[in-house]
């Protein structure tokens, strides 16, 4: 009867240990279940956000060329400038154009030289000439006084009123010094102008019985007069030789190498030296002729110039022809002269009398 009942016990031992096991597996079962659920949600959201972050990846990338390609055309618009502005500060800079270096020459060579540009000049102009207008001594006199600081078509302009007021020294020292003003203010400084032709024609006419005279020492003497003035006297009225040094003169015997000098005097002496005497006068108006239709202070005209290969200061102006050429004055360029009279030879047209002042309204 004992061993009946323990059975049983037995029994519902082992049943309730198995529904433990297999309420255990379900329970595994079950988490496997979920984990395997998140694990595939994790998935599908890595999935479905990768495609997200793409489009950003290459947005980017694409800002960032853009930026690079905004950078380097900056900088090359920056450098682009820059050369630009060095290139200007460069040509601002340039220095100017030198004339080439002249090449040593003896004194021999150079007189020969020298002596063959007079030659050519005599053959570009036969026809040179004081351009200054005058009838005699007294009036040569006054247009070279008044020709300082001012053109000799100017004066070749004022002096017919005024020697038709004054025509001789007597006259004209014994005239009202603002009358006197008024007819040569055309010209220029004409109250220091003035004084000198007053003081010269009381000295004329003190002095030397109302004549001039003939002599450097003594026409130096006058009020106003140099050794310019007396040399343009001395050789157009008088037939005395001399070497007239103006500024058209003294530019070019220094271009031409036959002085080194400023100081008109020493031009003078210098010259002197390299030609004879016979040859002052007219060697002074083929120069002078020169220095004013080709040889210009500024511009020379070196490509239109006959005497080009003789000239060792080719090149300090333009020596392209054409340009050259349109840079020619006077009768060379197809212009008027400076004289209202001109000689006969003269090839050129007369230089027109000064227009009639305007009468006050």
């Amino acid at each position: 009867m004992n061993e009946t009942p323990e059975k049983p016990a037995a029994a519902t031992k082992a049943a309730a240990k198995k529904a433990v096991t297999k309420k255990a597996t379900a329970q595994k079962a079950v988490a496997a279940q979920a984990a395997a659920k998140t694990t595939t949600k994790q998935a599908t959201a890595a999935t479905e956000a990768a495609p997200a972050k793409k489009p950003a990846a290459k947005k980017t990338a694409t800002a960032k060329k853009t930026t690079v390609k905004k950078t380097a055309v900056k900088k090359a618009t920056a450098k682009k400038t820059t050369t630009a502005k060095t290139a200007k500060t460069a040509t601002a800079k340039a220095p100017a154009k030198k004339a080439p270096a002249r090449k040593p020459e003896s004194r021999a060579a150079m007189v020969r030289r020298a002596r063959r540009i007079n030659r050519e000049l005599a053959e570009l102009y036969p026809y040179a000439h004081p351009e200054l207008d005058f009838t005699n001594p007294f009036e040569l006199l006054v247009a070279t006084v008044l020709s300082a600081q001012t053109t000799d078509l100017r004066v070749n302009q004022t002096t017919p009123r005024l020697f038709a007021v004054c025509p001789t020294p007597e006259d004209m020292a014994a005239m009202d010094p603002e009358q006197l003003e008024e007819l040569i203010r055309p010209t220029g400084f004409f109250r220091a102008k003035t004084k000198s032709l007053l003081g010269l024609s009381a000295a004329l006419r003190d002095r030397f019985g109302g004549e001039v005279p003939g002599r450097l020492e003594d026409l130096v003497t006058l009020p106003g007069v140099g050794r310019k003035t007396a040399n343009v006297v001395l050789g157009n009225a008088f037939g005395v030789p001399g070497i007239t040094v103006d500024t058209h003169f003294g530019r070019l015997a220094r271009r031409f190498g036959w002085t080194t000098a400023e100081d008109a005097e020493k031009v003078e002496a210098d010259v002197a030296e390299i030609f004879p005497k016979s040859e002052w006068t007219m060697l002074s108006h083929r120069v002078v002729f020169h220095g004013r239709r080709v040889c210009h202070s500024r511009k020379p005209a070196c490509g239109a110039c006959p005497i080009a290969p003789l000239c060792p200061a080719y090149g300090e102006g333009e020596t392209d022809p054409e340009k050259a050429k349109k840079l020619l004055k006077y009768e060379l360029g197809g212009q008027p002269g400076q004289r209202l009279k001109p000689p006969a030879d003269y090839p050129g047209q007369p230089a027109p009398p000064m227009a009639p002042p305007v009468a006050a309204s």
